[in-house]
């Protein structure tokens, strides 16, 4: 019932930035957390950051942490990914996702979008 877009990759050269953006729409009343993921080839999908609505809180992954930024704009529905100091290591496709509801909690994902460091 939430529908995610995604925008914002693309390629950069290695400490480079970038900042991706995720849009959300339909039952957006509902949403409890916002977050991206990444999936590097060969690799399983992994959390990159996450925003809990409810107070505000983060989680970012260690190997992030200092370099990216997870914000949001609650008037556009929108969700940003703030990537600094770019790495080869953080390419990857970077999902956003959404959770909403409890007990069970349903997850949403958006189309993905390919980020890619390189010289």
């Amino acid at each position: 019932q939430v529908q995610l877009v995604e925008s914002g990759g693309g390629l950069v050269q290695p400490g480079g930035s970038l900042r991706l953006s995720c849009a959300a729409s339909g039952s957006i009343f509902s949403i409890n957390a916002m977050g991206w993921y990444r999936q590097a080839p060969g690799k399983q999908r992994e959390l990159v950051a996450t925003f809990l609505i409810s107070g505000g809180s983060t989680i970012y992954a260690d190997s992030v942490k200092g370099r990216f930024t997870i914000s949001r704009d609650n008037a556009k529905n929108t969700v940003y990914l703030q990537m600094n100091n770019l790495k080869p290591v953080d390419t990857a496709v970077y999902y956003c996702n959404c959770r909403t509801g409890w007990l069970p909690t349903n997850d949403f994902w958006g189309q993905g979008t390919q980020v890619t460091v390189s010289s």
